[in-house]
Formats: C-alpha cells, sequence, structure tokens
C-alpha cells in the first residue's frame, strides 16, 4: 500500500534547509528512483518502473516528499516566511511530471496523481494566505509543463534570463493532453493573464523566455546568471523582514503515524478502515477524543502532535490517500463516528475559540484541508449515525461532506449530532462556503441560524433541520441501510463520480473549484480518448519517431 509518509531524513528527490525565516527547498530528482506502487498486502511489483525521471522530471514519489515539506514548514519551522524553491540543476527547473510515468499508467492511476498534485500545490497557495509563508519560484532553468505549474503555485516567479531558458505549458501540441495540475486555471483566474495571450502561449511548445515571459506577466522577474542568486535573496529577504504575530515561535514535531496495514483493515490510533473488497465497500471510523478538551493553549502545545484533533485528522488525510490510490474498486465508503459527542464538540469548541494561537490556527487549517480532501473523494461516501456516534465539530463537517446521512431514530438507543462553532465558516469548501452554507444555497438564513445558535440535535430535530438526509426507526433501518448500500455499489462508477462532483459543490466557484472540478474532469475524460491515450495517440508517442495520428472530430 502506498506510503504517504516521509521526513526530510529520508527525501530522495527534494533537500530542505531552514536558516532563520527563510526556507530553501531545492528539487535535485534522482534519475534512477522511480516511485514503486506496492500492493495492498505490501508486496512489491515483480516489474518494477523502467522509465528515469530526467530533468527533474516528477513521479508520486517526488511529490509525496513535496506535500510533506508543506506540511513540515507550517507546523515544524513557524518562523519561516519565505520558502525559496529552486534546483540542482544548471539548466533545468523542472521539467514536469515524468511523460513515461503518465503513458504507463493506469487510467485511476493518472487521474488521482493529477488530483493529489493540485492538492498539494493549493495547500502552497493555502500556506501563503493563511500561515504567512510565501513561496518564491526560483527558475535558474526551463520550467515546463507542472514545472511551471509548480511555479505558478507560487507567489513570486523569478526566471534567469540566459538566453535559453523558458516557462511552458507543452501539453496540448506535444502530448494531446491538458496542463493537470491548475496551469490553465492559474494562467486566467490567479495572474490574470490576458486570454489570446495565455491561447498563444499554452500552444506554443518551447515556450516563453524571459523578455516575452515578462512582457505577459507569466514571470514576476528575471535577472542574467550573474545577479539571479543575489534578485533571488533580496525578494526573499523582503518578505522575511516583514512582522508577523508569529515572531518568536517555537515549532512542533509531526511525530510519525505508522499505521498498520493489511489487505483487509488501515489501523490508526484514531482511525480505522475496513475494507469489503468483494462488495466495494469501506467503513471508515473515526473515534472522537480520549480525554477532556485542553484547558490552556500550553496544552496544545505540550501535546503538540498527539494533540487528538492535529492526529485524528492527519490520520484521515492518509487514509482518504490510501483509498484513493490503493483502493480504485472501492465505490462507497460508509463513515461512522465513536466516541462522547459533548467531549468531542468541547476540543473543537476549544479550536474554533483560541485561533489567535499560531499552532491552533494550524490545526484548523489542517482539518480544513482534510476535509477538503474528503470533499473531494472520487468515492460515494455516506455518514451513518448511529449509536455511540459522536458527530460534532469538524466531525459534522464530515457528514455533511458525504451525499447522503443516516441517523438512526431510536428512543430506546437515542443518537445526536451537535454543531459547534467550527460550523460557522471555520473549514470552508473550495467554493469559499461553509457546507452549511452550501447545504442550504436556497435558503441562507437557515445555514447562519444553524451556525449561530449551535447546540444538539435529536434525530427528529437533526432531520427537520435538513442535517441529514434519511432518519429510519428501529424497525426499517437496518433494511434501509442495506437497501441503499446495495442499490450505490451497483451503479456505474464513471456515472456517478460525475454526478457526485457535480452535486457537491454548488454556488459560486473560485479558483480552486475550478481546478478540481473542471480541470480535473476534463483531465480524466481527455485521458481516456485514443488522440491522447491510444495506441497513435500523443502520450503513448512520446519520444518517438512516429507522430500521433488524431481522430480529427470535435466532441
Amino acid at each position: 500500500m502506498t506510503d504517504f509518509e516521509t521526513h526530510p531524513d529520508r527525501y530522495v528527490h527534494w533537500k530542505l534547509a531552514v536558516e532563520g525565516p527563510v526556507a530553501r527547498l531545492v528539487l535535485a530528482v534522482q534519475e534512477e528512483r522511480p516511485h514503486i506502487q506496492a500492493s495492498l498486502d505490501g508486496t512489491l511489483p515483480a516489474q518494477p518502473p523502467t522509465y528515469r525521471l530526467k530533468l527533474n522530471s516528477y513521479d508520486l514519489g517526488v511529490d509525496i516528499e513535496l506535500c510533506d515539506a508543506v506540511q513540515r514548514l507550517r507546523f515544524e519551522h513557524p518562523e519561516v516566511k519565505a520558502v525559496i524553491v529552486g534546483s540542482a540543476l544548471p539548466t533545468v527547473f523542472c521539467a514536469g511530471a515524468n511523460i513515461m510515468m503518465l503513458a504507463s499508467s493506469t487510467h485511476p492511476f493518472k487521474v488521482n496523481f493529477c488530483k493529489y498534485t493540485n492538492e498539494t500545490r493549493c495547500s502552497i497557495e493555502d500556506a501563503a494566505k493563511h500561515s504567512g509563508q510565501r513561496w518564491i519560484c526560483a527558475a535558474a532553468g526551463t520550467a515546463s509543463g507542472g514545472g511551471y505549474e509548480l511555479a505558478l503555485a507560487c507567489d513570486d516567479i523569478v526566471l534567469i534570463d540566459d538566453g535559453n531558458s523558458a516557462v511552458s505549458l507543452p501539453e496540448v501540441p506535444l502530448l494531446g493532453v491538458l496542463p493537470g495540475t491548475g496551469g490553465l486555471t492559474r494562467l486566467v483566474d490567479k495572474r490574470k493573464i490576458r486570454r489570446d495571450l495565455a491561447d498563444m502561449f499554452s500552444t506554443l511548445a518551447e515556450g516563453c523566455k524571459a523578455k516575452k515571459a515578462l512582457e505577459w506577466k507569466l514571470i514576476d522577474a528575471a535577472f542574467p546568471r550573474t545577479k539571479f542568486e543575489a534578485g533571488v535573496n533580496e525578494r526573499a529577504a523582503r518578505v522575511a523582514a516583514q512582522p508577523s504575530k508569529k515572531d518568536g515561535s517555537v515549532g512542533i514535531k509531526l511525530l510519525p503515524l505508522a499505521p498498520q496495514v493489511t489487505s483487509e483493515k488501515i489501523e490508526y490510533r484514531h482511525v480505522t478502515v475496513e475494507i469489503d473488497a468483494p462488495h466495494r465497500l469501506a467503513t471508515l471510523t473515526v473515534r472522537g477524543p480520549e480525554t477532556a478538551a485542553p484547558a490552556s493553549v500550553a496544552e496544545v502545545h505540550a501535546l503538540g502532535s498527539d494533540c487528538w484533533t492535529l492526529r485524528a485528522m492527519r490520520e484521515l488525510d492518509d487514509a482518504l490517500c490510501k483509498l484513493r490510490f490503493d483502493c480504485s474498486e472501492i465505490g462507497l465508503v460508509l463513515l461512522k463516528t465513536r466516541g462522547d459527542l459533548a467531549r468531542t464538540l468541547a476540543w473543537s469548541d476549544f479550536m474554533a475559540a483560541h485561533r489567535e494561537d499560531w499552532l491552533v490556527n494550524e490545526i484548523v487549517l489542517q482539518s480544513a484541508r482534510t476535509l477538503r480532501r474528503l470533499d473531494g473523494m472520487a468515492k460515494s461516501l455516506f455518514a451513518i449515525l448511529d449509536p455511540g456516534s459522536c458527530f460534532a465539530g469538524e466531525l459534522l463537517e464530515a457528514a455533511l461532506a458525504c451525499d447522503r446521512t443516516y441517523m438512526l431514530n431510536d428512543e430506546g438507543h437515542p443518537v445526536s449530532v451537535a454543531v459547534g462553532a467550527l460550523s460557522d465558516r471555520a473549514l470552508l469548501m473550495t467554493n469559499g462556503l461553509s457546507r452549511l452554507e452550501s447545504r442550504f444555497l436556497a435558503d441562507p438564513a437557515r445555514a447562519g441560524k444553524l451556525a449561530k445558535e449551535r447546540g444538539t440535535l435529536d434525530a427528529e430535530a437533526a432531520l427537520e433541520a435538513g442535517l441529514v438526509t434519511v432518519a429510519p426507526d428501529e424497525l426499517d433501518w437496518e433494511d434501509d441501510l442495506r437497501l441503499a448500500i446495495e442499490e450505490r455499489v451497483s451503479l456505474s462508477p464513471d456515472a456517478l463520480t460525475g454526478m457526485e462532483a457535480s452535486l457537491r459543490y454548488g454556488g459560486p466557484e473560485t479558483t480552486d473549484s475550478k481546478i478540481y472540478g473542471r480541470l480535473s474532469a476534463w483531465q480524466n475524460w481527455i485521458f481516456t480518448r485514443p488522440n491522447a491515450t491510444g495506441e497513435t495517440g500523443a502520450l503513448k508517442l512520446f519520444g518517438q519517431p512516429d507522430r500521433p495520428k488524431f481522430d480529427w472530430r470535435r466532441t
């Protein structure tokens, strides 16, 4: 099963160094060390990958390390204000996703890979927006495809002006696919580049060198080789000199999660995933806190990464990634919780009330990112609210992220849910709305009322409030659930994925929602088309002497 945990001491492809308020993250991809995908039981493939990661091209292993670095900088190094991301190669920043890896991968892997890289780059932007860590791309060589998309996720792009280096998005002219990590969206939404210029740029396989790139606002600065390092350092120093509320803060260590993994179960301290492969079903259970809510912020700092909220959300995040990459045929996830409802709510409300503390705020932001990953799962999600459940605070948000919620209505075995302070716009979706606001688009007053009044609701009250889909009594409970589960797993997975993605993100669009929604859907479709992945498609024939043969019909 894919291991999404790593540490800077074990990085193969990145080098991370922190010098006071400035961090340096250097891409030094080891060509002969591609990512090896283990099976559910942990066995390695008989035929390991044969592609080489040339020119700082990346695969899943490279991006797992990048994701870890982004996370660790936020929690372990709150003093960092500027992150310089550069390359160890003298003439190349990053050549993007490895084409041979993509051409040889299964369709589900390609799409999940694109989604994971999207989430990593969005987390970079999230760090700049909410954690005060601004990223500077120091491209001392060409940045193409996913390499330029990594640059686009940064706040500042500096390109060397050496007459050769360029930025480019060559996927359309060379591969017959789209820039898979938000490149097109960031050109026009984030950098607000004119549509006609963006159109021309996106079909120029060779891209734009420094002068034109600066003129078209594809980069923010350019320096000749003799002044490049000084120019980048000066920009980082300006960022580092800005005062911050986190000045003087000391980070915490993110300890390993180390789950116990078998083909049938993934077991963490607070999260368990039970896999029923024959029925294409998984049951994901999150256990609430076993101790009382912290009495002070100092207690949260003392707990560090063992703080329940942080540990549980990191475990949930890791479990979701494993379900995506290693359990592609699992079509339905049943979300359950176990624990004391009042205690879970108290923990959540404490976090909401103490966000002025940098660590508490980072924990809330981690919860928000984990829940957005849950929103984006290409699997059906049913929340099961039964006796022993503790759907409160961020765990209630997890239930609201599901496609349906089933809550037992049994006076003999009462079940309740609790709306807490975190539901009042603390854990926003990619569309910029809270889950309550997204749920009640036609009745914003109801969302506002529930968020402000809060409180604990039994099954009938939760049904009336619109927080659950169905509340069967004890006589119908088991049959209703069984029929709903059997029906769901019998339907077309492709149709369900499209339906769920269309229904989950009502309301306004943001740059992030376009990246996750539109681009992922387009890439999903294009990756199945013969023009890209057929035997004579552009992706299949890349690097070969034969030219691709296209079906020229527009559909």
